[in-house]
């Protein structure tokens, strides 16, 4: 499947689709609020291209998608968090032009609107803990209690409202409540909180609030602020969508964005909460929020996997109604799709173990020619040195081979990836008894032709020369959790981590891999794909490379 599909459709699309069609709107504005709070990860992934592909979609009506950060809560938020979603988002493909936001630009704004709640006999400050509101919300099956502070009237809420802002209450000592139905069916209605005291420092208006609004308030507020038209938001808002109404309904607001929900995207062998994530990053289960192993957008990145690859799989997976989890193999799938055609060859040998001709004279060397990338004949071949002694795999070369083993064994040929047919004369042991060097002689006159008569050779290997070969540094990443729903261990998420997820060893690969720029993804013939590290890796110095994807689903068979 093509990310350039003219032939997106989904029920969202469909409702743009008619607005548009029957005048409701002359344009279409979306948005992607991230609360900086975190790093994003590959569920954003498919909000940010839903939003912004919306936006793209509809242009010729002059459509657009904003970039907004919900940052109504300092305590957890940091500008480390802002810069790095924008660098995803941008990373991504997508650009929000002007159209770059922030929740705190209308701290004011939100303050009359709750003001214009007040003095409607909607909103009251409410002084019990939040204990005391906890226990007095009911249950599903119950309705509310009543605060004893619900009835008071509109003066003395205004002025304890403006006390609150002006920093004379701690935290946790008062808040504002919309006063709506304490027996309502729906929860989320039964005098939800909309304003708190938070004497924290923020990272776009310092010191100068102390109260700041509910992410529920705020939401729909920012929307109907910014004329969005259609406020595109995953399932677990549909129940605080009647609030949303609720709160365009009374506040003095300029517009009327409508809320849609769907599904989010959840896959398997993963988790997606940010506070598990940032669990991980603190305890040091791995290196940082970039670590290739982290389902975020940056360690996406880092891992190597194209941008493309990650739009190809949100087209895939499509939008829908209905929660479900996906299969990360689909991710996987779409990643060596994408990456078969685009990724130059090169050869690395991960688990080296010496191959000598031992009828090839010493101090000679050749130059064969090695394809590039055979799904594009066009990028024609590259130059690798053959010389007398080589390293190969030690997978590729079995004492006692079992049938249809086409690789090297004693007496067997195989051909040397663009070079000569060889045929195996013996090996060597050390005193563990593990392979410590293979005799070959090579058969002249086979670089590019057949097999001779009587030979049998089936099979081709990658090697790299021993004497030209360089040495590098790979890191083989594997899944981080052993199990599909980490969510769900018995012992917690942690427990199930995979001991096995970071592998690193000492590689010898050709030397064009020397001049591979930092984030440049190759497949190393027969490995896999593999990313030059975008921090570690240095043209020119010793190469540091990531495993991106095998060339198969190992873990299908296990």
């Amino acid at each position: 499947m093509s990310e350039a599909s003219s032939t997106k459709s989904d029920f969202i699309r469909e409702i743009i689709a008619a607005d548009l069609a029957s005048g409701k709107h002359e344009t279409t504005v979306t948005r992607f609020p991230p609360e900086p709070n975190g790093y994003l990860h590959i569920g954003h992934a498919k909000a940010i291209c839903l939003n912004f592909g919306i936006a793209r979609e509809n242009a010729a009506s002059g459509a657009r998608c904003h970039l907004r950060f919900d940052d109504t809560n300092p305590s957890k938020e940091e500008v480390e968090y802002v810069q790095s979603i924008k660098e995803d988002v941008a990373w991504l493909g997508f650009d929000w032009g002007e159209n770059l936001f922030f929740a705190s630009d209308y701290f004011e704004f939100f303050h009359d609107c709750a003001v214009a709640l007040i003095e409607k006999g909607l909103a009251y400050v409410d002084q019990q803990s939040a204990e005391e509101i906890k226990n007095t919300r009911g249950t599903l099956t119950e309705p509310g209690k009543a605060s004893p502070f619900r009835d008071r009237g509109v003066t003395e809420n205004l002025e304890l409202f403006a006390r609150m802002r002006a920093g004379e209450f701690k935290e946790g000592e008062a808040v504002l409540r919309a006063k709506i139905d304490m027996a309502a069916p729906n929860v989320v209605m039964r005098d939800p909180v909309i304003y708190r005291v938070m004497h924290a420092h923020h990272h776009n208006t310092g010191d100068a609030w102390c109260i700041y609004p509910m992410y529920d308030f705020a939401h729909p507020l920012e929307d109907a602020k910014e004329h969005i038209t259609h406020s595109l938001c995953t399932l677990e808002f549909e129940i605080h969508r009647p609030f949303y109404d609720w709160v365009i309904e009374h506040c003095p607001v300029p517009a009327k964005p409508r809320q849609i929900e769907f599904a989010r995207l959840n896959l398997n062998y993963t988790v997606m909460s940010k506070r598990k994530l940032l669990t991980l990053v603190k305890e040091g289960h791995v290196s940082g929020w970039d670590d290739p192993r982290m389902p975020t957008l940056s360690g996406l990145r880092r891992r190597g996997v194209p941008a493309a690859a990650i739009r190809n799989f949100c087209e895939r997976i499509g939008i829908t109604k209905f929660n479900g989890v996906t299969d990360v193999a689909l991710l996987e799938f779409e990643i060596r799709d994408y990456l078969n055609k685009e990724a130059p060859r090169r050869m690395a040998v991960l688990d080296p173990v010496k191959l000598v001709l031992t009828n090839y004279d010493e101090g000679r060397s050749e130059e064969v020619a090695v394809p590039n990338n055979p799904e594009k004949p066009e990028e024609g071949s590259r130059q690798v040195k053959l010389t007398r002694e080589l390293w190969i795999e030690r997978e590729d070369f079995m004492e006692d081979p079992p049938k249809k083993f086409f690789r090297l064994f004693p007496g067997g040929y195989v051909r040397l990836r663009g070079g000569y047919i060889i045929h195996c004369t013996g090996f060597q042991k050390d005193e563990h008894g593990n392979i410590t060097e293979i005799e070959c002689e090579y058969l002249p006159d086979t670089i590019g032709k057949d097999a001779p008569e009587g030979v049998k050779c089936k099979a081709a290997i990658h090697w790299v020369s021993a004497e030209a070969g360089v040495h590098a540094r790979v890191r083989l990443y594997d899944r981080l959790f052993t199990v599909e729903n980490p969510d769900a261990a018995e012992g917690g998420f942690v427990s199930v981590l995979n001991p096995d997820s970071l592998q690193t060893v000492h590689a010898w690969v050709e030397p064009a891999l020397l001049e591979t720029a930092p984030e440049e993804i190759v497949q190393f013939e027969r490995l896999g794909y593999f990313v030059a590290d975008r921090h570690e890796h240095v043209r020119g110095a010793k190469p540091v490379f990531n495993r991106t994807v095998a060339l198969r689903d190992s873990w299908s068979r296990k």
